[in-house]
């Protein structure tokens, strides 16, 4: 079984200009104040669905507060079959920094 790796913001943006999935494990309130362009809210109800419906090989950016929390969704998303995973180090915060122009708020992607 693979793992998850972890990236730095930079990585980050080359795997999303290749069409990477962003998922965001942060609590509702924080994704709708501000999350990565294009990033999907994931949690204990989304999951399962979104799962199902995703392309396993397909890269999948799992983001946080601050690069802790994602290391668990990620293992987790590894465990159920998705083959490249990362883990957002610095999480949303050292992304906000880092490239503040790809940030969206509301609950809109």
């Amino acid at each position: 079984m693979s793992e998850f790796k972890r990236i730095p913001p930079e990585q980050a943006q080359a795997l999303r200009e290749q069409a990477a999935v962003v998922v965001d494990i942060r609590d509702p309130q924080a994704y709708a104040a501000g999350h990565i362009k294009g990033a999907q809210h994931l949690d204990n109800h989304n999951i399962a669905d979104f799962i199902r419906a995703a392309d396993l090989d397909a890269p999948v950016i799992v983001a946080c507060y601050h690069g802790n929390s994602s290391q668990s969704a990620a293992a987790y998303l590894i465990s159920q079959g998705f083959s490249d995973v990362y883990s957002l180090d610095g999480g949303f915060e050292l992304w906000r920094t880092t490239y503040p122009a790809e940030i969206s708020s509301g609950d809109s992607q």
